[in-house]
């Protein structure tokens, strides 16, 4: 099915996301896998290409295109690659920077927007606690008054970009008695005493991702680091989800379509009693159905991505684009490994490393479960 959203300024766009995966990330690859991160070199080539820029004004050193189908081609083509490495950079480029844009001062604009946009300055957002998981406004981290700065105490877990970040954008219970209403964003800069990026966690799959602990005892933020209006921080992370989760659902789409196409050749290639694999009917019919069901999560992501570069996109869609595309995702790519057989459990194997990465997409961004939770209150259930 022809897709119709993309015009000639975002296929460029792609073209050139393709050749830096090529040049720089794909010659990278196991040394991200080793290493759990991706080097501060590749951040800054990547600045350096407009990659991290799209939401940011043109006068703190972005493009200020406001277009979110840029962002999407972007997530697309780094999901090809690996869905980690998109992670990492959704995080970044994606997910952090309108907070910034939209509740930051001028001043704030200033000091932490260019450096995003060049990728000399990697930022995360801390939201999940180890005790409080999809439950965000029981988070136990506080930021207690002290004098003309705060004082942050508490711990943040499953941080993308944790290990590295120079930023991170903490949500922390500065008014314990009111419960969601009591919660501030602040941004906490590496360096601060008593703050800690955290070890590197061993996951099960994600493995190029960073993702850390981060740990605040007795860190002293100043009132310039707080970021939007006391109180208000639990209502700025609601309201931002939606393109948290979109660009979750491109990510997994595009994830499994590229393994789905490698399948495609492979059962074209590989012969067994006489013939290709893709050959005997039980493998045609999955196949058909694996396509299918791309194709038609890919259309329905495709009108979210369409509405929300309209600001059209409502909370509920992204739900929706979300859980299904995780969904058909895990499908997808366990029907992979299955036709791969022995191979398909093999970590050379692009299909297999995929298959673990795609495991923890039904859990972040909100749990498939919490989604259906919020689709089911809009149906008045």
């Amino acid at each position: 099915m022809p897709r119709h959203i993309y015009d000639e300024d975002h296929e460029a766009l792609r073209a050139s996301a393709r050749e830096f995966v090529e040049r720089t990330l794909r010659p990278r690859a196991q040394q991200m896998i080793d290493e759990k991160s991706i080097e501060r070199d590749v951040w800054k080539e990547a600045g350096k290409q407009g990659f991290f820029g799209f939401d940011i004004p043109e006068e703190f050193g972005g493009a200020g295109v406001r277009d979110y189908r840029f962002n999407a081609v972007l997530t697309e083509e780094m999901s090809r690659f690996n869905a980690a490495t998109s992670s990492c950079f959704g995080i970044h480029a994606d997910v952090c920077p309108p907070y910034i844009v939209d509740l930051g001062t001028d001043e704030q604009k200033q000091r932490w927007l260019p450096g995003i946009a060049s990728g000399d300055l990697i930022i995360a957002i801390a939201m999940t606690e180890p005790s409080g998981g999809s439950d965000l406004a029981a988070l136990k981290t506080t930021a207690v008054r002290d004098g003309d700065a705060w004082r942050i105490n508490g711990s943040k877990t499953f941080i993308t970009n944790g290990y590295q970040a120079d930023l991170v954008i903490v949500a922390a219970r500065t008014d314990p008695g009111k419960g969601a209403k009591g919660i501030t964003l602040f941004v906490v800069e590496r360096g601060m005493p008593g703050f800690v990026n955290g070890r590197k966690l061993d996951k099960v799959g994600m493995e190029e991702s960073d993702t850390a602990e981060l740990f605040f005892e007795d860190v002293r933020v100043p009132d310039e680091n707080l970021l939007g209006e006391r109180g208000l921080g639990f209502i700025a992370m609601m309201q931002r989800l939606p393109q948290e989760r979109i660009g979750a659902a491109v990510s997994n789409v595009a994830h499994a379509k590229a393994i789905l196409e490698e399948t495609i050749v492979y059962a074209k290639e590989r012969k067994a009693f006489g013939q290709p694999i893709g050959a005997f009917q039980h493998n045609k019919f999955l196949l058909a159905e694996l396509v299918t069901k791309i194709e038609v999560a890919e259309s329905y992501v495709d009108d979210c991505v369409l509405a929300h570069s309209q600001g059209e996109l409502t909370a509920i869609d992204a739900a929706k684009a979300k859980w299904w595309s995780s969904q058909v995702q895990n499908e997808v790519l366990d029907s992979c490994v299955q036709l791969y057989g022995g191979y398909g459990f093999m970590n050379e194997y692009r299909v297999a490393r995929a298959w673990r990465d795609a495991r923890v997409t039904k859990i972040w961004a909100g749990s498939n479960e919490i989604m259906k939770e919020l689709i089911g209150r809009d149906l008045g259930l």
